[in-house]
């Protein structure tokens, strides 16, 4: 198979891991724990989520998802933590060509699913629990950048950045 190409060959890297949790203000002993480092955050209206993205010391992220409306039982978030509770959720890989990343991963035999390639600054496609030994796995394709200054996490958790 010298021909072909991995996955791997798209892959920038493990960008990081995302728990979901049930309050975001519940997790300041684990973010001073694992020594984080507040990068950005706040509500995604669209997604129905809250969320905040933290360093942590080398190169990895941690990011937290908190549902905004805990009792709608259809949203994503909200049937992960009545089916297996706080924890993690999905791994995020940065790649370099979301549409040939996706082509790859389905030519593997993965069940690709949520492919979202309508925003220029954002790419994502998930491969299913299912297929990937019951790990959601994020494939996303996005310029790097910094993160938007002046937003806290405290700031997030209280939800004063909508967008």
């Amino acid at each position: 198979m010298a021909d072909q190409l991995d996955l791997g060959t798209f892959v920038e890297r493990l960008d990081h891991i995302a728990i979901g949790v049930a309050d975001l203000a519940d997790t300041t002993a684990l973010l001073e724990l694992v020594g984080a480092e507040f990068r950005d955050g706040g509500d995604y209206l669209a997604g129905g989520f809250r969320w905040s993205q933290f360093s942590l010391p080398g190169s990895m992220k941690l990011e937290l998802l908190q549902p905004l409306d805990p009792l709608d039982d259809q949203h994503f978030l909200v049937r992960f933590l009545a089916s297996r509770g706080e924890g993690v959720h999905h791994m995020t890989f940065k790649v370099t060509d979301i549409d040939a990343a996706v082509a790859r991963a389905r030519t593997l035999g993965f069940e690709v699913v949520g492919v979202d390639t309508s925003s220029a600054t954002w790419k994502e496609a998930f491969v299913h629990p299912k297929s990937a030994h019951g790990v959601v796995v994020q494939l996303a394709q996005w310029e790097d950048g910094k993160p938007t200054s002046g937003r806290s996490f405290q700031g997030v958790v209280d939800g004063l950045y909508r967008f």
